[in-house]
């Protein structure tokens, strides 16, 4: 049976030819990979926290909170950055220079012997997290066919949560196995284990990202360039080309039609027009959902981890085990997710998100204000990070890389992933200070809130795009 997707033009089935589905989705597995990164060089740093805070000396809430929040300053560079630069010079020359930042900022931040370059190195990491994070969902958008688009969007969440885990299981592999495994200590030694984690432990769970940022590299060499970025550029004949191997012949014809209906080739665009009343309105429910996506308040767990843990009642070897748990929640429910998003549609997953999500942080927050810790906080976060990973995580990438009409995509993204990031700044330089000066209940109890005006947003404004091609979308939210 062939797949199907649906012209923007008269809303017709068009015919996939499904022989071609593996080169689809290998070319969407390949770009996702820079969400892979993404989620690798986000997290690391939560377990590395312990042991760089003391080779640093950061005592202070605020130094801590800088340290795990400044790469964001370069999140903020690198996706405000890439529109533009993806519109002139395409989304693959992007990625491949994100994949080129991945591997030298890993090796500098493991190298770093004074917090001011460490800073600077993770910030320049920053940059290319904010080039994969906005490059990798809108390439795999403007490749997929509108069936199989949500699943195949959600492919680079599913990568971002790996390089989560892989963050968290390297982490612990490091900070409790490596030195014994590779004989560099005596076995059993625990105190000259502590001594090497503060001293060299943090550096090589940051280095290692160097090996899949190579892996990323080599593969974006092979991956083509987005055929709607080929046809804006003049550059049709090229882009039937790739829409054929994706799709066969006939798919491509008439896909293509419909891409040169809503761009005209050689069109350029500047960022003053998603200022016109029809862009900004969509434009503002994009900002919207991605800065809700951060202030939801999840990614305080990721990059606190270990804080959250250590304070309701566990050890630092327990801490990070807790971590490596929420991490194999975190990919077990992207995968539902993956499963289940072109079935049930966008909304009807965001709005489950939001409203399960102020549910749990409402008893997160009483478990710290009634001193109910342990293993009571770990279920709720498990809770929390499983019923992000199967809505919100996932849904909200898919749709922000839909909802933006061709012209205008590259430009709209990146200012919609540029607030994302600045949101993700606020939320994780003021989680320490929070915690610390109204507690750890009413701090969740505040997330609980975000949520709730979450689900208000998506019940007013989100529009269901399940089943529909970009140009498709594009006539309903602008025309």
């Amino acid at each position: 049976m062939a797949l199907v997707t649906t012209s923007a033009a008269a809303d017709e089935v068009i015919p996939l030819d499904e022989r071609h589905g593996g080169y689809l989705w290998m070319i969407a597995l390949i770009a996702a990979l820079g969400g892979l990164l993404f989620g690798y060089d986000w997290v690391v740093i939560g377990g590395a926290a312990p042991f760089y805070e003391e080779f640093f000396h950061l005592t202070e809430a605020e130094d801590r909170g800088w340290a795990q929040s400044c790469a964001l300053i370069g999140c903020l560079a690198g996706a405000l950055l890439s529109g533009g630069l993806s519109d002139r010079f395409g989304r693959k020359g992007l990625l491949v220079v994100s994949a080129v930042l991945f591997a030298v900022t890993s090796v500098g931040t493991g190298l770093a012997n004074s917090f001011n370059a460490f800073v600077a190195w993770r910030m320049l990491g920053g940059v290319a997290i904010g080039l994969a994070s906005n490059l990798s969902p809108m390439y795999i958008a403007e490749i997929a066919p509108s069936a199989i688009r949500g699943r195949l969007v959600s492919l680079n969440q599913f990568t971002i949560v790996t390089g989560v885990l892989l963050a968290q299981v390297v982490n612990l592999w490091v900070a409790q196995k490596m030195p014994y495994a590779l004989s560099w200590l005596p076995a059993g030694d625990k105190e000259a284990l502590s001594a090497w984690n503060h001293t060299s432990g943090w550096r090589w769970m940051f280095g290692i990202t160097v090996v899949p940022s190579i892996l990323f590299l080599i593969g974006m060499l092979v991956v083509p360039e987005s055929p709607r970025w080929l046809v804006k550029k003049g550059r049709p004949e090229q882009a039937e080309k790739i829409l054929s191997r994706i799709g066969g012949p006939n798919y491509a014809r008439r896909v293509l039609g419909s891409i040169e209906g809503t761009v005209e080739s050689g069109e350029k665009v500047a960022f003053r027009e998603l200022l016109e009343p029809k862009m900004l309105r969509i434009l503002l429910l994009g900002i919207g959902l991605a800065v809700f996506q951060q202030w939801c308040g999840i990614n305080v767990i990721f990059n606190y981890a270990g804080e959250i843990f250590r304070s309701a009642g566990y050890s630092i070897d327990d801490t990070l085990q807790n971590i490596a748990w929420t991490g194999s929640v975190n990919l077990v429910f992207t995968l539902v997710a993956m499963a289940v998003v072109d079935k049930l549609g966008r909304r009807p997953l965001m709005l489950a998100g939001s409203a399960g999500l102020a549910l749990v942080y409402v008893l997160i927050g009483f478990c710290y204000y009634k001193g109910m810790l342990g293993g009571s906080v770990l279920t709720l976060v498990l809770m929390a990070i499983a019923c992000y990973a199967a809505t919100l995580a996932p849904v909200t990438w898919v749709v922000i890389s839909e909802i933006f009409p061709n012209r205008i995509r590259g430009a709209a993204m990146s200012t919609a992933v540029f607030f994302l990031w600045l949101a993700c700044f606020v939320l994780t330089y003021t989680f320490p200070i929070m915690n610390e000066k109204f507690g750890a209940a009413n701090t969740f109890w505040t997330y609980a809130g975000i949520c709730v005006l979450g689900f208000l947003l998506v019940k007013r404004r989100l529009p269901e795009t399940k089943g529909k091609s970009l140009e498709q979308i594009e006539r309903e939210l602008v025309d």
